[in-house]
């Protein structure tokens, strides 16, 4: 009897715990989503496409990241990415160096640089509310705005 009993909890957890979730924010925090950069309201769309591309190349040249999320609105890109584990010490310098960079090779552009969990996930969560088309971009540029708000309230 307690043999079926342990089976039969360890069935029920089994199965509990393998809970499938299509919305990849929550994920983000445990693998790499690296989701591709989104405009939200762009000018010269192709031109900013090509911009974000070279930024996302850019990112991953970094050997201390492995993940990034990358948003552009107007003249502003929002650039969230997650530290690897044994650089989480030199998140500081880190920051600098990415921010210092994209600066340098695109100095029309306002960058707002972020390593926090918090503004990844919710960089994140924007491109996938930008995915469903009922999704208006004065919506996304609200959640825009909030994260940017957020982020300055952070430093």
């Amino acid at each position: 009897m307690p043999k079926y009993l342990l089976l039969l909890i360890s069935l029920f957890l089994i199965t509990g715990c393998s809970k499938h979730d299509s919305n990849e924010a929550p994920l983000s925090l445990i693998k790499a989503t690296n989701p591709t950069p989104s405009l939200i309201h762009s000018e010269s769309r192709s031109t900013d496409e090509d911009m974000l591309q070279s930024i996302e190349k850019d990112i991953e040249k970094q050997k201390e990241l492995y993940d990034a999320a990358i948003v552009k609105n107007d003249d502003t890109v929002l650039v969230a990415y997650k530290v690897r584990h044994l650089q989480r010490f030199h998140m500081k310098k880190i920051e600098k160096d990415v921010k210092g960079k994209l600066e340098d090779k695109y100095p029309d552009v306002k960058f707002i640089v972020s390593s926090d969990f918090k503004i990844f996930l919710e960089v994140v969560e924007l491109h996938e509310q930008m995915k469903n088309p009922n999704f208006s971009a004065k919506k996304a540029e609200k959640k825009f705005e909030k994260i940017v708000k957020l982020k300055k309230e952070l430093t």
